[in-house]
């Protein structure tokens, strides 16, 4: 069972042991959401399905949202419906991947191991790795699952947090807040997204991209191991509680610190988007 990262060499065994799997392609464009499907009907791993940043990993439901912001979670439910659609089983093992450096994948990573199912990992190096590694890949939509299924709910693997918890144990030594997006963001410089520029008060920024080397991997879990604890600079890694601008390019720090042997740390979903929509909260600059 793969729980974290899986090669393209380790997957294209799973392939060929006949493996009870499921391979998504979760490629995205956040300011031209209308090409993660032109980016998926061009060229896929074969066999793959779609997950869809705005389509399948969010909702635009108000009354099914579990947190606010720009990409809302859907709830546990909405997300076992869609998996059980799609023939997803509780003994299947999941990959996920995407060709934005690991920028999207995370997401289903994280939303499977909230509804309870370890088996999910992300590709590591994406679709570039898969095709550098001779993975077979195919054009056009997706093939419907064979037979839809039912996917159980488990207890939760990862801790999703609320904007109220956040604002509970601000400024507080048990929480440390860690912001994935770029320096010039979380500076409160430019802002293209949401209505107010800057960051959390207190946070640390460690912008995603950081975990990676210029291949699109994961850096060595040594090295990530001494920039984790150089940006922690000896607070508690359990404190810690990870967002992003939506929820979605945090969770690469989360898998980077889970590579690092630091286990298990929080998820503030509703991230930048939602806090800086709601009134009365605190923003810095700087």
């Amino acid at each position: 069972m793969y729980t974290l990262l899986i090669s393209a060499n380790q997957l294209h065994t799973l392939q060929q042991q006949g493996t009870p799997l499921a391979v998504f392609d979760c490629s995205f464009d956040l300011m031209k959401p209308e090409t993660a499907d032109t980016l998926f009907e061009a060229a896929h791993i074969a066999g793959a399905q779609q997950a869809h940043l705005d389509r399948d990993l969010s909702t635009h439901d108000a009354a099914d949202a579990v947190n606010g912001g720009r990409h809302p979670l859907p709830s546990r439910e909405t997300v076992a419906r869609w998996l059980g659609r799609l023939g997803i089983t509780n003994n299947t093992q999941v990959v996920a991947y995407d060709r934005n450096a690991g920028n999207y994948c995370g997401r289903l990573w994280w939303m499977l191991k909230w509804l309870g199912h370890d088996a999910v990992a992300v590709l590591d190096g994406g679709l570039q790795a898969w095709q550098a590694a001779s993975g077979a890949v195919t054009a056009g939509r997706a093939t419907p699952a064979i037979a839809p299924t039912v996917f159980e709910i488990k207890a939760p693997l990862r801790q999703l947090v609320q904007t109220g918890t956040v604002v509970t144990h601000l400024g507080h030594p048990e929480q440390t807040v860690i912001d994935a997006r770029g320096a010039p963001r979380y500076r409160g410089e430019v802002e293209p997204l949401d209505p107010i520029a800057g960051h959390i008060p207190g946070a640390l920024n460690r912008p995603f991209t950081d975990n990676f080397t210029a291949d699109g991997h994961f850096k060595n879990a040594d090295v990530l191991k001494t920039e984790w604890e150089q940006l922690l600079a000896g607070r508690p890694a359990s404190s810690v509680v990870h967002h992003c601008g939506s929820g979605v390019s945090a969770v690469p720090n989360l898998i980077a610190m889970e590579l690092a042997g630091f286990g298990p740390t929080a998820l503030y979903a509703g991230s930048w988007s939602e806090w800086s929509r709601t009134p009365g909260l605190p923003c810095a600059q700087g």
